[in-house]
């Protein structure tokens, strides 16, 4: 990504404002994301950073700055920023443990037959692939990890599920996620992780962070239960 891409800023708010890097979801405008994000990170009255897949939201104290002041800093903090400096040694990997079974995935089979696959093949794409986190939201610690195998694409649920059990994994379209806590929820469940992925008493919170490279490792029923996972929730 050449500094030609030099994201758009605009005001969404008094005291917020929003940077588009691109209308197309790449790794490459994930990277420079992150580096932008990272740069801001110590940027004196910026308030909150929410990164997504071609955005940045930058909330900031408005006592601080007004329109002007806070496109310039945004400005020279961004110029400072090389879209070519991301290096996979800035980028976490990270690997969780998931039980690909009927009594958690109540979808996996539904999932199989849609794709034309056979389970163990669902479990073999779906574990085999190194996915990227784009964005982080609509709970917290929910991440949204792309891209699944273009054999793996299902539709979101014509129902969606009142309640989701916590761990479950599931994938829509050409996305994955972890639910981390119970809620509401339309995409595919097709497992279960015993790990957990908010820790409300850790600084960071969250296991998955914007940027990770995540990757699922399947693990057997009494390996899951081991591991403290709970097979109640459907």
């Amino acid at each position: 990504m050449s500094r030609d891409n030099f994201p758009h800023i605009e005001m969404v708010s008094n005291h917020s404002c929003l940077l588009t890097f691109s209308q197309v979801i790449s790794e490459a405008t994930s990277n420079y994301i992150a580096l932008v994000t990272q740069k801001l990170t110590g940027l004196d009255g910026i308030i909150d950073l929410v990164p997504s897949y071609t955005t940045l939201l930058v909330v900031f104290d408005d006592d601080e700055y007004d329109r002007f002041a806070i496109f310039k800093a945004l400005h020279q903090s961004i110029e400072a920023v090389d879209p070519n400096d991301f290096s996979l040694n800035d980028q976490r990997d990270v690997v969780i443990p998931v039980y690909y079974g009927k009594e958690v995935g109540p979808d996996l089979e539904d999932v199989a037959k849609h794709c034309q696959l056979s389970i163990n093949e669902v479990i073999k794409r779906h574990s085999e692939t190194v996915y990227r986190a784009y964005a982080i939201g609509f709970t917290p610690g929910f991440a949204f990890l792309g891209n699944t195998p273009d054999e793996l694409h299902v539709p979101r649920k014509t129902t969606p599920r009142l309640k989701v059990p916590v761990g479950s994994v599931a994938i829509a379209e050409n996305q994955t996620a972890v639910y981390p806590s119970v809620t509401p929820g339309g995409w595919q469940i097709i497992g279960r992780t015993p790990v957990n992925l908010i820790d409300w008493g850790c600084e960071n919170l969250a296991l998955i962070a914007m940027g990770d490279a995540v990757r699922f490792e399947a693990i057997s029923r009494d390996e899951f239960l081991v591991q403290g996972g709970q097979l109640d929730g459907f």
